[in-house]
């Protein structure tokens, strides 16, 4: 890889420090070993961890408007940042964190991903109901492999969440706590994480506003710094509320671009861009082109010649062979683009006549920059 990418993209640190490491660090510092310590995770013994997962604050975010969060910022001098997964978005990321497996391994390397053998995309968000989790993600869960250990392992989440899809695939084995309130969040960790006759415990609490308010409005906005605001207080609010001899463990699944009206190209006009592509899937900062027979070759040439330095254009085999994924289960090869284009800098590919949605959106996700790569880790 030459300078100039290897400026543009931070690549996921597998097994050193990434999402997927977070779990296998706690396991072993409760005293329940599910595998491997990571190598650049360490964390302190505790007999309660609560992991506190932030939806859309990757660590550049919050380095750069620290002012808006005192709370979470007093946290990052003692703190290093660690990577999401490829690509870098909520389905994936989630699923990471669940499961201690990389993309590869897990198999939701994307919002939207082809169902093999057919022409279809499943959405990994809203799931397909003819698609059965536990096929689609068949490995046991690091969650499950705790509670199955003797921790007691809840997941606190919105209610709608519960028993969903992803819930299934990425969380599974877990107890789950149905939520839609801070205060009745707040609560719900408080109870979740108490140790009972002596049982260790993880509780893991999920907040998705940030990330909205992301995609709607745009990192850069006063209703993003709002909210910002507001995430930091409840933070805050639940140390406070937490025993001292519970560790507080803040991360994120992501991060944010915002993409402006001159920095996106939509396959839809282009009449150049969707030759020999069958289908269209990832997302608009992570393009997942599943293409025609024996078009793969021209695919590439034209979209390379189409982005320029825009956006890195790959064969799936040499995506994999950079090792975004990592290690790459066979039943997942088809679910990966024939071709994946990944974005630089804030630039996007929309794909409006299949998502007509990704017109509407300011702050985008997916792609391997650090601004989207770099997540905190936060230890108070």
């Amino acid at each position: 890889m030459d300078q100039v990418e290897q400026a543009a993209f931070c690549e996921p640190a597998y097994g050193v420090r990434s999402l997927g490491d977070v779990v296998p660090a706690i396991a072993h510092a409760l005293g329940s070993p599910v595998g491997p310590a990571p190598t650049g995770l360490t964390l302190p013994d505790a007999t309660s961890y609560v992991v506190f997962l932030i939806d859309g604050l990757g660590a550049r975010l919050l380095e750069r408007y620290a002012h808006a969060a005192p709370y979470l910022s007093s946290l990052l001098e003692s703190s290093t940042p660690a990577t999401a997964g490829v690509p870098s978005t909520t389905s994936t990321s989630l699923t990471s964190l669940g499961t201690g497996l990389t993309p590869g391994a897990h198999g939701l390397v994307g919002f939207t991903t082809r169902i093999p053998g057919t022409s279809e995309l499943l959405n990994a968000l809203l799931w397909d109901h003819d698609i059965e989790p536990t096929q689609w993600q068949p490995h046991q869960t690091a969650f499950s492999s705790l509670q199955n250990a003797g921790v007691r392992v809840t997941v606190v989440n919105k209610r709608e969440f519960n028993g969903s899809g992803l819930t299934v695939a990425a969380h599974r084995g877990a107890d789950y706590v149905g939520v839609d309130r801070v205060g009745e969040r707040i609560a719900a960790v408080l109870d979740a994480s108490t140790p009972h006759a002596g049982q260790a415990a993880l509780t893991y609490v999920y907040d998705g506003d940030l990330d909205w308010t992301g995609h709607r409005w745009g990192v850069a906005s006063s209703q993003w710094l709002q909210q910002l605001a507001m995430i930091d207080h409840e933070a805050e609010q639940l140390r406070e509320a937490l025993p001292h001899d519970r560790r507080l463990l803040v991360i994120a699944d992501h991060g944010m671009v915002d993409v402006g009206p001159d920095h996106r190209i939509d396959v839809a006009a282009d009449d150049d861009l969707r030759s020999g592509v069958a289908l269209v899937g990832g997302e608009a900062r992570f393009r997942h082109l599943y293409c025609a027979g024996g078009a793969v070759p021209d695919v590439v040439a034209t979209w390379r010649e189409r982005l320029g330095e825009r956006a890195d254009v790959l064969t799936r085999a040499d995506a994999i062979g950079r090792g975004w994924f990592g290690p790459v289960d066979p039943s997942v090869l088809p679910r990966i683009g024939d071709v994946v284009v990944a974005c630089k800098g804030e630039f996007a590919v929309l794909s409006t006549e299949g998502f007509p949605y990704e017109s509407r959106l300011i702050g985008m996700h997916g792609s391997l920059t650090p601004d989207e790569m770099l997540i905190p880790v936060l230890l108070d």
